[in-house]
């Protein structure tokens, strides 16, 4: 029990009820139950790209280009769109999930057989996806007027009493939550960012395992690039320009260490919810929006500090029952 409450998950869960009390000290409706689903449904990209990011963190990767590849993928689906209305959105959907995966898997490729650093790789797909984006729209917008009501309303539609969007950000949490947990590749990931030359040992390829990271962050990338664009009504060169800090901030926020191996599906849901919280509730207090990215680079290094002391401690603990031993 003392060991669950003294979790990053349960300090973090601690941290968004203390935050949302001070904000209900002055403004009681913010905390209304209405409200709160409103707050999570806003949330819902992020916590799909921050469960996308934590899986590529967990293999000491990280991937800046998802942003990118939500504003490519959104962009393509829109163009379809317009092009052919009568498209199902079933179709849409598999179209978006299959061209993100397809960029996720550019960004494994190049990690993986060409040893590239990550950072490099996807600093460099970044522009390249925004690139894309300019040569296809040349650098016109897909407005709300030109998509078809069918292709707007799927995220928007409600399924007891919940819009679209908000489930599939649960079922994304539960699925994920299972395949970590549960599963060889789950394990796989963890094995890899955690001591990658003993992974290899036991028969696990870290580059293949860090291509699947990537790849399922890709594919993620593209739902979202779809359920942001048809959510929004529009689609530009620059959507989501700067959301890869807020992805990499809920992360990071949710316990995911930047060195790899260390973080749960759980801690992404909370970090995202804690930025999602401060995100909302900086127009309430009358604080700039434009105060959230500074937020998120604090919160950053707060927590890469946080998690980095926390190492030292425990190396510290592991010398000294050595010493004791001897």
């Amino acid at each position: 029990m003392l060991r669950l409450l003294a979790s990053r998950e349960a300090l973090l869960l601690g941290a968004i009820a203390v935050l949302l009390a001070l904000i209900a000290t002055r403004f009681p409706a913010f905390v209304a139950p209405s409200n709160l689903a409103g707050v999570f449904n806003d949330t819902a990209p992020l916590i799909l790209l921050a469960i996308g990011q934590m899986i590529v963190i967990l293999t000491k990767c990280i991937d800046l280009s998802v942003a990118a590849n939500l504003a490519l993928t959104g962009m393509v689906v829109a163009m379809i769109n317009v092009a052919a209305p009568g498209v199902p959105v079933v179709v849409i959907l598999a179209v978006a999930i299959g061209l993100g995966t397809l960029l996720g898997m550019v960004n494994g490729i190049l990690v993986w057989k060409l040893d590239i650093p990550p950072i490099v790789v996807t600093l460099g797909t970044m522009t390249i996806f925004r690139g894309i984006i300019f040569l296809l729209s040349e650098g016109s917008w897909v407005n709300s007027h030109e998509m078809s009501p069918a292709f707007k309303a799927f995220p928007r539609a409600e399924i007891l009493g919940q819009p679209v969007l908000s489930w599939i950000a649960v079922l994304a949490v539960i699925l994920f939550a299972v395949v970590m947990t549960r599963t060889s590749l789950g394990r796989a990931f963890y094995a890899v960012g955690g001591n990658p030359h003993a992974a290899t040992y036991t028969g696990i390829d870290v580059g293949k395992t860090q291509f699947w990271a990537f790849t399922i962050s890709g594919a993620l990338a593209g739902l979202t690039g779809y359920l942001w664009v048809s959510r929004y009504a529009v689609a530009y060169v620059d959507i989501a320009s700067g959301f890869e800090l807020d992805v990499v901030a809920a992360c990071v926020i949710g316990g995911i260490s930047i060195a790899g191996g260390i973080g749960t599906v759980g801690g992404a849901l909370l970090g995202a919810i804690f930025l999602g919280v401060i995100k909302n509730a900086l127009p309430v207090v009358n604080i700039s929006p434009f105060w959230q990215l500074a937020i998120s680079g604090s919160a950053i290094i707060i927590a890469v500090a946080v998690n980095a002391r926390a190492s030292r401690s425990k190396g510290r603990i592991i010398l000294k029952t050595a010493e004791h031993a001897a």
